[in-house]
């Protein structure tokens, strides 16, 4: 499975478990039965929307790659591409665009990913929400100015730049959020003072939110930024922050929640016991929700998640 290093596959990019060996006719398992690498391309074009067709092409791509066929790989990222090109809904294609660029500097078109990068902030420019659109905008950002995928840092600090501005205009509440985002683009992008600075700010802002389940979370996010960047021992102590806010909220829901965020900033920073800690209580907190419906949905991705960590010990 091939993943940028210096990018946190949670945020931006869609991640493929699947093994293959070499070439177009190797055969893929797959519940229900075997498809090769030409049977699942031809599926991918039967996917309704564009963005889909995309989706399933990257993931591909990615199989590809693992398998050793780089030529094939860099075939399948380029016709994802192709499938977004053509004008769609902001909000949906330019994440997806994000996506492809990391793709396609992965396979080693670097035109390529400079191309899908650019076009994804220019789609992201039209995405209403400021935070979703500094997250869009700071994506493409990463991968312009990443020199193993895009390489142009003039482009890196331009769409960086916008996606700046998108995070400030953000509800105080939600702008730890963007701005995690953006500290990220600029540590992948390799553009350090800019780094440096968001994340600080990333701090500050989170210090100043009021609200306590804003506040674990935007304290969980500065904590995974800090571990992202190889700050272990800040990332720990703003854990520790997290943590306490966390448990400070009353609502049960709002607890688990926030409970959730700080366990999986836990995790970025390698501490397994204090993750599993921390979603025990988020355990705790899901069950004692009023709501049957919402209780279940937490409840579920809580004891997904502690599933999942279980298994790193």
């Amino acid at each position: 499975m091939i993943v940028p290093a210096k990018w946190p596959a949670a945020l931006f990019l869609l991640v493929v478990a699947m093994p293959l060996a070499a070439g177009c006719g190797t055969k893929a398992k797959k519940k229900g039965g075997t498809l090769t690498i030409a049977q699942r391309l031809e599926r991918a074009e039967k996917e309704p929307t564009p963005d889909k067709q995309a989706v399933a092409l990257v993931r591909i791509a990615r199989s590809q790659l693992a398998a050793g066929d780089k030529s094939g790989a860099r075939d399948t990222a380029n016709r994802a591409f192709d499938r977004l090109e053509a004008d769609g809904d902001a909000a949906i294609f330019a994440p997806r665009l994000v996506d492809v660029a990391a793709a396609l500097g992965e396979v080693g078109d670097k035109k390529k990913a400079r191309e899908a990068a650019a076009l994804a902030g220019s789609r992201a420019t039209r995405i209403e929400d400021p935070v979703r659109r500094a997250q869009a905008l700071a994506g493409a950002g990463g991968v312009a100015g990443d020199k193993d995928a895009g390489g142009d840092a003039g482009l890196a600090r331009d769409l960086l730049g916008q996606a700046t501005l998108a995070a400030d205009a953000a509800e105080e509440r939600f702008r730890a959020e963007a701005l995690a985002a953006v500290a990220l683009g600029f540590t992948r992008a390799g553009i350090a003072d800019a780094a440096a600075e968001m994340v600080g700010r990333l701090e500050e802002s989170a210090r100043a939110v009021d609200e306590p389940r804003a506040k674990a979370e935007a304290l969980a996010a500065a904590a995974d930024v800090r571990a992202q960047s190889g700050q272990k021992e800040a990332a720990a102590k703003l854990v520790e922050e997290a943590a306490a806010a966390a448990r400070s909220v009353e609502r049960s829901e709002s607890r688990a929640y926030a409970l959730l965020a700080v366990a999986n900033a836990a995790v970025s920073t390698g501490d397994i016991k204090t993750a599993l800690a921390v979603l025990g209580d988020a355990d705790k907190a899901a069950d004692k929700v009023g709501d049957e419906q919402q209780r279940k949905i937490i409840v579920d991705k809580v004891r997904t998640r502690l599933a999942e960590v279980e298994k790193r010990q």
